[in-house]
C-alpha cells in the first residue's frame, strides 16, 4: 500500500509505532521500537475517515518495493526475500493442490514534521494546533517493514483458501527530539480519533507491542498461543475467516483463510 495514495492509513501506521515505543531519541538515527508481539487495535469506518491526511502535517518519503508479486516458487521467494516460506503440515478440509508464492521487499517510509504545515493544516480545519514542542520542527522518524513472503491456496475461482505469510517486523528509528515527545505530539494532533488515541495510549512503551487495526464491526479478536508465543486470533463476525497473527525472534508469521479458529491455530502450530 502506498503511504502517499492512502494518507489516512499512513497515519495510522505511523501513530500505531509510535504509540507502542518509549526509548528517548539522540541526534543520531536511534532505533526506538522492535516488534516482539501484536495486540489489536480497535478501529470503525468512521474512525478510518476521521483520520488525519499524514503529509498535511509534513513530509512523507516512501523508498522501496511497491507491493507483493509473484514469484515461481518457495526457492524463489526465498533468494529474493532471504526468508523461508513457512511449510504447512496437513492441509485443512476444503483445502487442495499445491500453493502460488508471492514476495514482497523492504519497504521504509521516513515522516519529516512541519511546523508550518501542521499549523496550515490545523487552520484549515477550523481547530488549534497543540504547541508543538521545541526540536520538533524538521524531526524525522523511520520505519521499516519486511521483506515478506507467502505461500496461498486458492480456489478454481482464485478466492485464497489458505494464505501463510511470513515478514520481518516492522521496526522503527527517530531523529532529533525525545521519542516520547514525537509519539505524544501526534496522538494530540486534531482529527485523530479520541478511541483510537485512547487505545494507543493504553499499549506498553516498551517499544515491542504493534497494535494491529481491526474492523470492530466486522472481525472479532481473542488472545492464543502459538508454541508458547503470544498470538492474535481474529475471526469474521460470520465466522467464515479467521486468521492468527505472532511474532518470534523479528519475524510476524500470518496463517488465515476460509477456515475456522480452530483450523487457523492448527496450522499455525504444526507449521515447518
Amino acid at each position: 500500500m502506498s503511504l502517499q495514495h492512502r494518507p489516512a492509513a499512513a497515519a495510522l501506521a505511523f501513530v500505531v509505532v509510535l504509540s507502542s515505543a518509549g526509548v528517548a531519541a539522540a541526534n543520531d538515527w536511534l532505533p526506538i521500537f522492535r516488534t516482539e508481539q501484536v495486540a489489536p487495535l480497535e478501529v470503525s469506518p468512521d474512525d478510518l475517515v476521521a483520520l488525519p491526511d499524514l503529509s498535511a502535517y509534513g513530509d512523507v518519503e516512501l523508498t522501496g518495493d511497491d507491493g507483493p508479486h509473484a514469484v515461481p516458487d518457495a526457492a524463489a521467494a526465498r533468494a529474493e526475500t532471504g526468508l523461508e516460506v513457512p511449510e504447512v503440515g496437513a492441509l485443512p478440509v476444503g483445502v487442495e493442490g499445491e500453493p502460488t508464492y508471492q514476495a514482497v521487499g523492504e519497504l521504509s517510509g521516513v515522516f519529516t514534521f512541519s511546523a508550518d504545515k501542521a499549523a496550515a493544516a490545523a487552520a484549515a480545519s477550523g481547530e488549534a494546533l497543540p504547541p508543538v514542542p521545541a526540536g520538533l520542527d524538521g524531526s524525522q522518524v523511520r520505519l521499516t517493514a519486511g521483506p515478506g513472503v507467502a505461500a496461498v491456496w486458492s480456489q478454481a475461482s482464485g478466492m485464497p483458501t489458505l494464505v501463510v505469510g511470513r515478514a520481518v517486523a516492522p521496526s522503527a528509528s527517530s531523529s532529533g527530539v525525545p521519542f516520547e515527545t514525537v509519539r505524544d505530539f501526534l496522538l494530540s494532533l486534531p482529527g485523530l480519533p479520541d478511541d483510537v488515541a485512547a487505545q494507543l495510549r493504553t499499549f506498553t512503551a516498551d517499544g515491542s507491542t504493534l497494535p494491529i487495526p481491526v474492523p470492530a464491526d466486522a472481525v472479532e479478536t481473542s488472545p492464543a498461543e502459538v508454541d508458547g508465543l503470544p498470538a492474535t486470533v481474529l475471526e469474521s463476525r460470520d465466522q467464515t475467516l479467521a486468521a492468527v497473527v505472532w511474532v518470534d525472534d523479528g519475524l510476524v508469521t500470518l496463517v488465515g483463510g476460509a477456515l475456522s479458529t480452530d483450523e487457523a491455530l492448527d496450522v499455525a502450530g504444526d507449521l515447518g
